[in-house]
């Protein structure tokens, strides 16, 4: 196997804050850039980069399921974001996960066909 000098990618569980000029009296998508905002998170989540991501409870903090070979990586990533560029988002931490468990298959409803794949 050819050595690329990049370390393979591995999960991370990114939480980020929100702050700066976020306006607390307007939704998510009411705030200022967020179609920008929205169609960079898209690019990531099509480029394998987001797997999991939302905000939660209490609406400062989101939580990603990240795909990356490192931190450095992904916070040079994230900074690309015009919400990180702008101080609404900061990355507030960043831990490699490593998932023992997923039950999200077997949680997942049935599909037409009865079977995991459609088929009877």
């Amino acid at each position: 196997m050819p050595v690329t000098g990049q370390a393979p990618p591995e999960l991370y569980a990114v939480r980020l804050e929100r702050g700066g000029p976020w306006d607390w009296s307007r939704g998510l998508r009411e705030q200022e850039g967020s179609a920008e905002h929205g169609r960079f998170m898209d690019r990531l989540v099509d480029e394998g980069f987001i797997l999991l991501g939302g905000p939660l409870e209490g609406d400062r903090d989101t939580l990603h399921v990240i795909i990356a070979s490192s931190e450095p990586a992904i916070r040079e990533r994230l900074a690309q974001d015009p919400w990180a560029r702008n101080g609404m988002l900061r990355v507030k931490s960043i831990e490699r996960w490593t998932i023992l468990l997923d039950g999200r298959a077997a949680a997942s409803p049935p599909r037409p066909g009865g079977g995991p794949g459609g088929g009877p």
